[in-house]
């Protein structure tokens, strides 16, 4: 078969599909117009009177989309994703993952330091009303155990990333500021109006007055923390370097495990959150200290108080009683003394008496006579002597004579 034979067949049924295409459009016309006449109308008035009105009419869900259409935030991305940052820590692990975790010390294994964290927000509740000047709040959030490179996979940006080290334990920790919490202390501290929310500006870095503020605030939070762990071991924490880049504050070994606080601060209609991260090599050297169970707490002294008490002892009046001598007789003969009868004592003019105040051996002295009481002459003194109580029992310590 040659090409124009081929042509000619291809030229051919195009015509026909054309043929019945107009054919199958005459159909459609004819049964349209029938149609439309039967309803007491002309085909072409009908036509071009719904093409008049659907012109005329506004589009509803143009209208529509342009009513609603504006750009999300990230927090409402986050809201309709189902994504929740605070949720990762408490992810249940489940299979490998969870095998792999479990050498992680968790750190229920370390009672006290959930009451070091306990004061830490006691103080800062105090310090920042004074810092800000304003009606702050500080709760705890949660503690728990996580592995530093997840933590720093964790952290939402943009934030401001506080690298400290604990002098005396030399080694390092990591206290996170996020984006919320720095523009409601940036705004606060510059006289923003209450109950307005601050301003949230994305996508740009952070002003050096802005860093400075921040600043400011994590060396007030960083004071707090060393008097919370002063009565476990003495440790001042010193910042380092302030990194707005995560992978910047490597403070760590990604596997390492450490301990991660949640602290949330509220300043009536403002407010975030900080998080202070402290690895487990970091809490080494007070480890044994940390695993103690709680005992009490000396905390909150008050000094008017302290006064107070010790003005009331100084005039207390206690009964101290001069003892001659003591010896032991059977009860029979004890119970057949009479009035007038002499008991002869083992002592002498120059023994020496014991004064006592109940069963606590205060100072001993020679008896002797002044003007027409019987005195005692003191050889001893309560100068320098140590008196400790044990469950009743006394021990003295630190005689002088």
């Amino acid at each position: 078969m040659s090409e124009t034979d081929t042509d000619s067949e291809a030229e051919a049924a195009t015509e026909i599909d054309d043929d019945i295409g107009e054919d199958l459009s005459a159909d459609w016309g004819a049964a349209l117009q029938e149609q439309v006449e039967g309803e007491g109308g002309t085909f072409d008035e009908d036509v071009a009177a719904q093409w008049a009105s659907m012109m005329d009419e506004p589009d509803e869900d143009e209208g529509s989309r342009g009513a609603t259409e504006r750009v999300l935030n990230q927090e409402e991305i986050d809201g309709l994703l189902g994504f929740d940052p605070n949720d990762l820590a408490e992810t249940d692990l489940r299979g490998i993952e969870s095998i792999v975790n479990s050498a992680l010390v968790s750190y229920e294994r370390l009672p006290m330091l959930e009451i070091v964290f306990d004061r830490l927000v006691r103080l800062m509740t105090t310090s920042l009303r004074t810092f800000t000047s304003d009606n702050v709040e500080v709760s705890l959030d949660n503690i728990s155990s996580i592995r530093f490179e997840d933590y720093l996979n964790s952290i939402p940006l943009p934030a401001i990333l506080s690298v400290f080290k604990a002098v005396e334990w030399d080694n390092f920790g990591l206290l996170t500021v996020d984006s919320n919490l720095i523009y409601s202390i940036v705004d606060v501290l510059l006289g923003g109006r209450r109950g307005v929310n601050s301003m949230r500006v994305e996508g740009r870095p952070y002003t050096t007055i802005e860093t400075m503020l921040v600043e400011r605030m994590i060396q007030v939070i960083l004071s707090d923390a060393r008097i919370a762990f002063e009565p476990i071991g003495s440790v001042n924490f010193k910042i380092d370097r302030l990194e707005t880049n995560p992978r910047f504050a490597a403070i760590s070994r990604p596997q390492n495990a450490a301990i991660l606080v949640k602290l949330r601060i509220d300043m009536e209609d403002r407010g975030g959150h900080i998080e202070l991260m402290l690895p487990y090599a970091t809490l080494e050297p007070i480890r044994h200290l940390l695993m103690q169970g709680f005992m009490g707490e000396k905390f909150g002294r008050d000094g008017i108080w302290e006064d107070h008490l010790a003005s009331e002892i100084w005039r207390s009046e206690i009964e101290i009683e001069a003892v001659l001598d003591e010896f032991t007789m059977p009860l029979g003969e004890a119970m057949n003394f009479e009035i007038g009868q002499t008991i002869m004592l083992n002592v002498h003019e120059k023994s020496n008496i014991v004064l006592r105040c109940g069963d606590v051996e205060l100072l001993t002295g020679k008896m002797g006579r002044k003007a027409d009481h019987i005195a005692v002459a003191l050889n001893s003194s309560l100068a320098g002597r140590k008196t400790e109580f044990t469950l009743g029992d006394a021990t003295e310590e630190g005689d002088s004579t």
